[in-house]
């Protein structure tokens, strides 16, 4: 078998917003969550608004804040002008 075809797993501490933690094995030692099954709406049974921390209004302002930049497209070069010869190459006989 080959050695090093595996990556490296962890006891991963897993905190959530709600400040529910958990151990479980990853490819990373620490994860933070934004929902959890301690939290989340399908498993309390209970309604709640979720906004992960107004990610819309972070992008909107990411846009305001890079103006309209319109990137540069590359544009080709203009082909040079092959210059043919006027004179007619000799051949071999």
């Amino acid at each position: 078998m080959k050695t090093g075809l595996h990556p490296q797993l962890f006891d991963t501490h897993v905190t959530c917003t709600c400040g529910n933690s958990f151990t479980t094995r990853a490819t990373v030692e620490r994860l933070q969550l934004d929902i959890c099954s301690n939290c989340h709406p399908f498993f309390t049974g209970t309604q709640k608004l979720v906004d992960t921390q107004g990610q819309v209004e972070r992008f909107q302002q990411r846009l305001k804040k890079a103006g309209r930049r319109v990137p540069v497209q590359d544009q080709p070069a203009p082909a040079e002008a092959v210059q043919t010869s006027e004179e007619p190459t000799e051949t071999a006989e």
